[in-house]
């Protein structure tokens, strides 16, 4: 028999996801007349904006991780419960969260959006992307296993394919991503092996559309691509993927086709919204898009219930220009923060406008002092971009001792140009390693 938690009579709010929409509007509720039930799957919230330096061998997880009862400890209106909900029944207005049932009065959901392959699920494990922790230790066994692995082959081709890097898609993540192991290539690793020059190593970018960073100005987006350029990176644009199997990945650009050997396939290209949108599809008949994102009002409600909120990544929000907003974390604290506005103005019988995004800008790290920062009245590059960079992504961190370690980590890695991160972990690194030595003894 499923469990019911009491609401203690005061208003029910229920967030979904601790991500950066859930947790902005749980934290702007804090002090409200209302009880906040904040779910997740994970205890902490992930500042994913910085996960590619985890997969870099830059910082460790904890470093961009903040454990969510820590982040409500002095919240005493917001319970945090572990768990993944299962379903939702808007006429009861409950959440089912495995045998507990939870009532609601306002339902947030905020469950983000996962990697989309364009229906090549196949490719997942193939070319890991980059949302959780877990994908980011995995990219970063794969990127420091490749150099280690190649340090001792002694084929030529296959140590050619394990220098080669392969990034899919040309957005922030996969232009970080390649400027980050350019650096680790070129100048990080380059004196740390015997038998390899790891500054033979290959970075390939493949970008579907015909630049990098389509979101930003094309004069920024061209400084952007001349500064991997110059950091040795090789950008394909107008380019699709069109097979990735046996460590080759094939791709089409007009009518030539290429194949390129690479042990390391990483995918920086295409999202689409979690499993939650699905099942509020099927609950609710809201629509989604071809992204599977759910379609929202203009107040981030759904279509028939004023009372279901969706904000971040797993939303549609058409309203403003006619095309969706970013899924990027500045949308998902906006809307976050005006979700909360919003019920605490309905609880005293008024309401709000329509919600608005206020660009605040688009930024990129190219690599060490190479940034581009595009503020719209303000447009920087090189060194004062990168510091731009450094100081706004401090900012957005969400505990005090999370942004002293990031800063000294940062600090640190500046002076020695070493990266203290660089591990192997993981059941699969083990086993990598005892098997290559069981084939290097049967030689």
């Amino acid at each position: 028999m499923a469990v019911a938690l009491d609401n203690n009579g005061r208003h029910q709010v229920v967030i979904i996801g601790g991500g950066f929409g859930g947790l902005y509007t749980a934290k702007h509720l804090a002090k409200a007349n209302v009880n906040v039930t904040l779910i997740d799957k994970r205890n902490f919230h992930l500042f994913q904006p910085l996960l590619y330096q985890v997969a870099t061998g830059t910082l460790s997880p904890a470093d961009i991780s903040s454990p969510l009862r820590a982040v409500f400890s002095k919240s005493k209106n917001t319970q945090v419960l572990l768990g993944e909900v299962n379903d939702i029944d808007p006429k009861a207005q409950q959440v089912i969260m495995g045998d507990k049932v939870i009532p609601y009065d306002t339902l947030i959901v905020a469950t983000g959006a996962n990697h989309s392959y364009f229906g090549k699920d196949n490719w997942k494990d193939l070319a890991p992307g980059l949302k959780t922790v877990e994908d980011a230790i995995e990219m970063r066994r794969r990127i420091f296993s490749a150099f280690e692995a190649a340090e001792k082959e002694t084929d030529l081709e296959k140590r050619r394919a394990l220098l080669t890097f392969v990034i899919v898609g040309g957005g922030p993540t996969g232009v970080e991503l390649a400027g980050a192991i350019a650096e680790l290539a070129y100048k990080t690793l380059k004196e740390d092996f015997r038998n390899i020059d790891t500054s033979e190593a290959k970075i390939l970018l493949l970008q579907g559309a015909d630049r990098v960073l389509p979101h930003i100005s094309p004069d920024l987006s061209e400084v952007a691509a001349a500064s991997l350029q110059k950091l040795g990176v090789i950008i394909q644009t107008n380019t699709r993927v069109t097979n990735i199997e046996n460590n080759i990945v094939t791709f089409k650009q007009g009518d030539e086709v290429t194949a390129i050997a690479s042990k390391t396939i990483l995918w920086a290209a295409g999202v689409q919204g979690s499993p939650m949108a699905k099942v509020l599809a099927e609950r609710t008949g809201v629509e989604c898009d071809r992204s599977g994102r759910v379609i929202v009002e203009p107040d981030l409600t759904i279509k028939g219930y004023r009372n279901i909120f969706v904000v971040g990544d797993l939303g549609n929000f058409s309203h403003q220009d006619g095309k969706p907003l970013p899924g990027v974390a500045p949308v998902a604290k906006q809307q976050g923060e005006y979700v909360a506005r919003l019920i605490q103005k309905r609880l005293q019988g008024q309401t709000l406008p329509a919600f608005h995004y206020n660009h605040v800008g688009s930024l990129a790290m190219i690599g060490q002092n190479l940034a581009i920062v595009d503020l719209g009245f303000l447009k920087l590059t090189g060194f004062l971009a990168w510091v731009f960079w450094l100081i706004v992504h401090i900012y957005f961190l969400i505990e005090f001792d999370t942004k002293l370690l990031v800063v000294f980590q940062w600090a640190w890695n500046y002076i020695t140009r070493n990266r203290r991160s660089r591990l192997i972990t993981g059941r699969e690194a083990y086993v990598e390693a005892k098997t290559n030595n069981i084939t290097q003894v049967a030689n």
